[in-house]
């Protein structure tokens, strides 16, 4: 084939992907995010809160009577790890 086309080529420098987002409201999500995370890790690995104490290594501030009991001690440790992400203390 003599008939080849001329293909442009396009170049996009590699700053233009490595520009940061703003840190304005991204970072609080981001601790919110993180936060949770650390929360299911350590409800899940220590039962924390659980009705049974089936739960594996260290079972945490005592088992819940009711299923609203769990929760409120689900956002305690929510709350506890929200504020250890911030560096609050």
């Amino acid at each position: 084939m003599d008939d080849e086309v001329d293909i442009p080529s396009i170049r996009i420098p590699t700053e233009a992907f490595m520009e940061e987002a703003p840190a304005t409201g991204a970072t609080a999500r981001r601790n919110e995010d993180i936060a949770l995370d650390l929360m299911k890790f350590i409800a899940m690995t220590t039962g924390y809160g659980r009705t049974s104490s089936s739960g594996v290594g260290f079972q945490g501030s005592g088992a819940a009577a009711k299923p609203e009991e769990y929760a409120n001690h689900l956002l305690e440790l929510y709350g506890r790890c929200l504020e250890a992400v911030q560096g609050k203390k």
